[in-house]
């Protein structure tokens, strides 16, 4: 179903294209206008103000922005594409641009020029796609660290020099199980390696839940299966073969899931994409920790009665440690009706110029170096330390960074991962059972 799903929406965005997008543009723009979409609220000003400057630098064309939030984003661009309301110019993410490249609802950027010396390491290549084609020009990173309760930490005895120089194992979970377990208090104020523990009535975990974390786990497993020498596929780009079969993975997701069986972490009941994630435990003061994305950095900051820190993932059974390394990009839509508008807008928004705009904002760390600093500087003026995210980085030989999984299908893959690690978070099922679902999802990538 899936499948012919995929192939409907291929031939309605086909007839569509081929028919010219009669529709024309629902924002209304005019032929000096270039519509923009963007789905983060907190990075909205700095990118008004990058239009501003683009326009002040190319007389007579408009920047129109539209945000939207991320589920209302994705469905109504891709209605968009099929109607002729698409915009100029969107953010795009590393799990899409594959389908929309092949579905051919993107413009290549070749002729812009993009060097992967202009930016971090690794976020200009993630943008070629299957053809050899450029279907995206950088505009930020982020990375995983451990957000923490600083009071919560110092109550338990656990300083910053200690949760900065965890290390885990699947075994025994190593020092970052201890620390946790530490860090979990029962109803009866027993923490969760004191006699006595009830795990069954937990007042506050040691670690916050993102819920099962579909077929990436960015902000639940990613970190630990990596440190354990674990990769999504057989290569970094592109991959054919998925390898949640894997016993190393298989034996990180039974651990880690474990944590909650023990009632060290939130359990999957507790979690809601909507109105309770990590951050939100975290905020109400039912978990001590959280893992989460750079991108969330200002949020954790924000709460009220808690002072926020941010620790380094653990190392794992390899010897380092690891985050994943995500990178969004802009793209400009096939049916562009400003094409010649649309490609100064996104070379001016992978410029230095933008960039350091964007990074003096302090909500996100830019593509460019100028732009992380920018950042960095604009956090250290909120007196917020950053530290956890930039330096792996920056650190080869002592950590990991690694890419979102880059290949075809990944709706389809996301839609066979997202019940299948449900199954092992909430109902206890063994991770062995991911065998099965890794067939099914080889065998749709082999089509």
């Amino acid at each position: 179903m899936r499948l012919r799903t995929l192939t409907a929406l291929a031939g309605a965005l086909t007839l569509s294209l081929a028919s010219g997008c009669a529709q024309g543009d629902s924002t209304g723009a005019s032929s000096n206008t270039v519509t923009y979409w963007l789905w983060d609220t907190n990075q909205l000003p700095a990118y008004q103000a990058c239009a501003k400057g683009f326009e002040k630098a190319n007389p007579g064309l408009k920047v129109k922005i539209t945000q939207l939030g991320w589920s209302d984003y994705w469905t109504k661009l891709t209605a968009g594409f099929i109607a002729g309301t698409q915009p100029d110019v969107f953010t795009d993410h590393i799990q899409k641009f594959g389908q929309f490249a092949d579905l051919k609802v993107l413009e290549p950027l070749d002729e812009l020029g993009i060097k992967d010396s202009d930016y971090q390491p690794g976020l200009a290549a993630n943008w070629i796609g299957q053809d050899g084609h450029r279907y995206g020009t950088p505009k930020d990173w982020d990375t995983v660290a451990l957000f923490y309760d600083d009071k919560m930490a110092k109550a338990a005895g656990l300083s910053a020099e200690q949760l900065n120089s965890l290390a885990w194992n699947p075994k025994d979970g190593g020092t970052f199980e201890k620390a946790i377990a530490h860090l979990t208090v029962d109803a009866k104020g027993r923490r969760g390696d004191e006699p006595g523990f009830d795990k069954d009535n937990v007042k506050v975990y040691g670690l916050a839940t993102n819920g099962g974390g579909f077929g990436d786990g960015q902000t639940q497993w990613s970190p630990f299966a990596a440190s354990a020498g674990w990769s999504y596929t057989e290569k970094a780009r592109w991959g054919t073969r998925y390898q949640y079969d894997s016993k190393t993975f298989q034996s990180v997701i039974d651990w880690y899931f474990g944590l909650a069986e023990k009632g060290y972490m939130a359990p999957f009941a507790d979690y809601n994409v909507q109105s309770n994630q990590a951050n939100t435990q975290v905020a109400a003061g039912k978990a001590a920790t959280a893992l989460d994305g750079a991108w969330m950095i200002s949020t954790y900051d924000g709460f009220k009665g808690r002072e926020m820190k941010s620790a380094l993932t653990p190392v794992g059974p390899t010897g380092k440690r690891a985050t994943m390394m995500n990178g969004l990009a802009d793209s400009i839509s096939k049916a562009s009706k400003n094409k010649a508008g649309a490609r100064k807008w996104v070379a001016y928004l992978a410029s230095d110029e933008c960039q350091s705009v964007v990074g003096r904002a302090g909500v996100v760390f830019p593509a460019t170096p100028a732009g992380t600093e920018a950042a960095i500087a604009a956090y250290r003026k909120k007196g917020i330390d950053v530290t956890a995210f930039t330096e792996p980085v920056a650190d080869k030989k002592g950590s990991r960074t690694f890419s979102y999984p880059i290949t075809n299908y990944a709706a389809d893959v996301t839609a066979l991962m997202m019940p299948a690690m449900e199954d092992i978070y909430g109902n206890g099922k063994s991770a062995g059972s991911l065998d099965q679902t890794n067939d099914q999802i080889n065998l749709i990538l082999s089509q």
